[in-house]
């Protein structure tokens, strides 16, 4: 009896010393006398010796870790504060627990220095926008050492970013400043369009004279429609065209130059005609007297 007793004694102490049971979300690493088992235990219930064996769970759950912000100098000489978050799982439980101390540690530690890295090869514009490249860069900056530890990365992700208020009103001003660039570009754009096309009908329309009659009445009917208390009255546009022309030909003549008239030729006098004295006596003749000597004879 007293062995039975001490057999009974014995399973049930081995029974409590020596089960364990493995969770669905953890891996069984067996110490026996301090070295490390070749295989993992899976989950379910797992027999150990009493005293020679020794087992630590690992936990293969995703781990989600958040990186504390940190602050770096981009590329382009900006202060910024960023910080990100990690998603990693343990796929080699013997290596977690050997070849590294605390492995959820050693993955902060090697997540921020990668993260400070990161920052100053990366300009401020690939931070905000481009983050897609900085999340891949990051991941392979931290698959190199996860590997050795027996630690998979999922994915590594920059939460965000921290600018300086200076920083983030310049930005408000060039945002606003490219949207007023946008702006003017469009308008003016419209407004190229809507002369090529008021020049089109405008030719339409010369072709045709009737068609501005008919514009003109188009334009009193919506004038019309709006029941305002004003009159519009048309002015015809031939009669715009005929002042126009108007005034072109006096402008013409009064820029044409004078040509002066050729002086007339010298005309001799005349002399005037003296009427002959009707019935005029007729004048005698007076005898000639024969000259004498003024001096006396001598004698």
């Amino acid at each position: 009896m007293g062995a039975v007793v001490i057999i009974v004694v014995l399973l049930v102490l081995w029974l409590v010393l020596g089960v364990r049971v493995v969770q669905q979300y953890e891996r069984g690493v067996v110490f026996r006398l301090g070295r490390v088992r070749g295989n993992v235990r899976q989950p379910g219930v797992a027999l150990l010796i009493p005293i020679l064996d020794r087992m630590r769970k690992v936990n293969v759950q995703v781990v989600t870790m958040p990186v504390p912000a940190q602050e770096g100098i981009t590329k382009d000489n900006v202060s910024v504060r960023v910080d990100a978050v990690l998603y990693f799982r343990v796929v080699e439980p013997i290596r977690a627990t050997v070849d590294v101390q605390n492995y959820t540690f050693a993955m902060l530690q090697v997540a921020q220095t990668s993260l400070r890295s990161i920052i100053g090869k990366s300009e401020l514009d690939d931070l905000l926008s481009g983050r897609e490249n900085l999340h891949r860069g990051l991941e392979l900056m931290l698959e190199s050492p996860a590997t050795g530890w027996g630690v998979h990365i999922d994915r590594v992700e920059i939460k965000d970013v921290t600018l300086p208020d200076s920083m983030k009103r310049s930005m408000a001003r060039q945002a606003e400043a490219d949207r007023e660039r946008r702006a003017r570009i469009i308008t003016a754009d419209g407004e190229f369009q809507a002369a090529a096309k008021l020049a089109e009908a405008a030719g339409k329309m010369a072709e045709t004279p009737a068609a501005m009659q008919l514009r003109l009445l188009q334009t009193v009917v919506e004038v019309a429609a709006e029941k305002n208390s004003t009159l519009v009255l048309p002015f015809p546009v031939e009669l715009l065209r005929f002042f126009e022309a108007a005034a072109a030909r006096s402008a013409d003549a009064a820029a044409a130059p004078v040509t002066p008239a050729a002086p007339a030729a010298p005309v001799a006098p005349v002399a005037p005609a003296v009427p002959a004295a009707p019935d005029a006596p007729a004048v005698p003749a007076v005898p000639a007297v024969p000259a004498q000597d003024s001096a006396p004879a001598a004698g």
